[in-house]
């Protein structure tokens, strides 16, 4: 196996609980996969394994991994009764399967549908138009965030306490209550209720949860440090009584408290599951020794963690590099000149990546890379947000689900088809015998066409489907008739056609069902084209779980990066994990850069260097460019 001391006893320890601090770049994908493999070795039958993570792509892979491990080909969309192969998914989908599996136990639909955050936005949004309320005041994406702070605590609606004293929380519990209301209208639930579902599904259903510790005997849990409380009680209830649970977690890369993740999770597992064994993996494969010298000099500022300390045996490598730029324009010319050089050095873009802390940074980078003709590609454009591949979901999602009111409206002017607004409006609230003879014509040819639709999706293969809705919806002649950009999106339609191949090997109901739910859960990764060969920009957030042999991290300056965060929920120690993050993205070389002065929503202010940069110390780096501000370079501040 040619593991090092410590992965081989995390491979080989197979009773009881066990918990990795897995530290970056330390192989611990490869643990788990070795881990598994020599589970079934031992005699431990394949579909009695469950692993957990949370982005499709590290599900995937890890799939990949196994599957090439035991020499059988990947089980991309394994159903959750299938023998002979692992379990491998994401949380969101885990909770998806059990609810569809069991939702006459908690008095849902089958064929649910999934609300993205649009869907919820948009829905909330309809709330407040319907109390009154003042979009400025109570922000559709505040609101929806506050309520999913709530869900991700394991509290449901009724379970929420308010102060009567308290204005701004009664009125968010009202806005509350008329979102849950029209979400049961819709028979919809959304993306927190996919765990809160699944939690209150196991803790009032003994018999449920009984039968789900006899079908995994033993559960890995990966990137464990990102889990919130109620993935934390979802776990407690998924373990059975032999505690056969391995969580992989690294509490230097807990990033995302702002939306739920708890790093109580990782330091107290010792105390929920008595008797753990603890096994550290330090070494890592991946950086040179000076950026893992960076790396540590961040974390070990942290109070808040558990000690380890990453080393390797790779060469030590190039100094960490700090451009100081005039303006975030300067910085942008100065990256891309140095991507410029690296291609023309031999090294290929796909192997570079530019890092920032906040989705604006991308605009001026964008431009430069535009006119410099390197190809680049922007993390977080994804493909199933485009309107003619939501269209055709929303056909399918509509004719599955006849209370998916958001989906029915989307569609039914899409292509025009007589509907009006008040036409709608008595058929949603089936009302339709208050309509005219014409109208209520153009009605029934609508619901022919959904039930017709339906028919195909329970019984053709999913990229059929697709084909099946695009032809008979009338989008395809309507498409077809307009200009280029309307056949841009008749391509991009076919391509989601493409995509639902891979759907084609399940049983139609079930292939349909998991595209929709792909569809409903997929993430920036999901984004990132693997098979093109250019630079990728992203937040820091999106490029954790990633790697690149040269990795910049732009725009650091006091309350950009570190960020200067308003939540009242932020851990103070989070933006120093965020920058130990971006640094151990790097294989080969870090290169830094800051703005003297930054255009920040309209407004030009003179910036302060980061900390970060202050405690990596400039002795340790490669000063590319004067480390000078523009005053003393001869620049007049009104320039810029």
């Amino acid at each position: 196996m040619n593991l090092n001391e410590q992965q081989k006893k995390a491979v080989e320890h197979t009773k009881g609980p066990l918990m990795i601090l897995a530290g970056a770049g330390s192989g611990k994908t490869r643990v788990i996969t070795e881990r598994i493999a020599h589970l079934i070795q031992t005699g431990i039958a394949p579909n009695e394994i469950l692993a957990l993570t949370f982005t499709n792509k590290a599900a995937n892979e890890m799939k990949e991994r196994v599957a090439d491990r035991l020499g059988s080909t990947p089980a991309y969309n394994r159903p959750i009764h299938a023998k002979n192969t692992p379990y491998v998914t994401t949380f969101h989908s885990l909770g998806v399967a059990l609810l569809r599996e069991y939702a006459h136990h908690i008095g849902i639909k089958k064929h649910f549908t999934i609300f993205d955050r649009a869907d919820s936005i948009r829905v909330i949004k309809r709330v407040l138009k319907q109390l009154s309320l003042d979009p400025k005041q109570f922000e559709p994406r505040v609101v929806l965030g506050k309520i999913s702070r709530q869900k991700a605590n394991g509290v449901s609606h009724g379970d929420y306490s308010i102060d009567i004293s308290d204005t701004y929380r009664h009125t968010i519990n009202r806005i509350w209550e008329h979102y849950e209301s029209e979400l049961k209208k819709e028979s919809a639930l959304d993306f927190d209720d996919l765990l809160l579902k699944t939690s209150i599904l196991l803790r009032n259903n003994p018999d449920v949860q009984k039968h789900l510790h006899q079908r995994w005997a033993h559960i890995h849990i990966d990137e464990y440090q990102d889990t919130n409380l109620v993935q934390f009680e979802i776990t407690k209830l998924l373990v059975g009584k032999e505690a056969n649970i391995c969580v992989v977690g690294d509490i230097d890369q807990v990033v995302y408290s702002w939306r739920g993740a708890n790093i109580g999770n990782l330091l107290t597992f010792e105390e929920e599951f008595p008797g753990t064994t603890l096994i550290k993996l330090e070494q890592n494969y991946r950086s040179t020794k000076k950026i893992l010298d960076a790396a540590n000099v961040i974390i070990e500022k942290n109070v808040r963690r558990k000690e380890k300390k990453l080393f390797t045996e790779n060469a030590d490598g190039e100094d960490i590099a700090l451009y100081s730029a005039y303006s975030e324009d300067d910085e942008a010319r100065f990256v891309v000149s140095q991507c410029a050089e690296l291609i023309q050095n031999g090294v290929k873009p796909k192997d570079i990546a530019v890092l920032y802390r906040a989705n604006y940074q991308s605009r001026v980078l964008e431009q430069h890379f535009l006119d410099s003709q390197i190809p680049y590609q922007v993390l977080g454009v994804r493909f199933f947000e485009r309107a003619e591949v939501k269209d055709i979901l929303s056909y399918i999602r509509a004719s599955l689900n006849p209370d998916a009111q958001g989906d029915i409206a989307r569609i039914v002017s899409t292509p025009p088809r007589g509907i009006g607004k008040m036409t709608l409006s008595k058929m949603l609230l089936h009302k339709e015998n208050e309509l005219t003879p014409a109208a209520q014509k153009k009605v029934v040819d609508f619901k022919t066409l959904l039930a017709r639709i339906q028919k195909t999706a329970l019984a053709a293969r999913p990229s059929e489907t697709i084909q099946f809705v695009v032809k008979e919806s009338g989008l395809e002649k309507k498409l077809l008739a307009g200009g280029e950009e309307d056949h841009e999106r008749l391509e991009n339609i076919k391509e989601l056609a493409t995509l639902a191949k891979k759907y084609d090997e399940m049983p139609p109901e079930a292939g349909i069902e998991k595209l929709l739910e792909d569809a409903s859960l997929a993430t920036d990764q999901d984004s990132l084209q693997k098979n093109t060969n250019s630079v990728t920009l992203m937040t820091v957030h999106a490029a954790k779980g990633l790697e690149f042999d040269y990795v910049f991290i732009v725009g650091l300056e006091e309350g950009l990066f570190p960020h200067e965060s308003m939540d009242e929920n932020t851990d103070d120690e989070e933006e120093r994990r965020l920058f130990y993050v971006a640094l151990t993205r790097a294989r080969v070389r870090v290169s830094l850069s800051h703005a003297v002065i930054r255009t920040i929503f309209g407004s030009q202010s003179i910036q302060v260097i980061s900390s970060f940069i202050e405690d990596i110390g400039l002795d340790a780096m490669d000063i590319l460019g004067e480390h000078k501000p523009p005053h003393e370079r001869g620049v007049d501040l009104i320039d810029f």
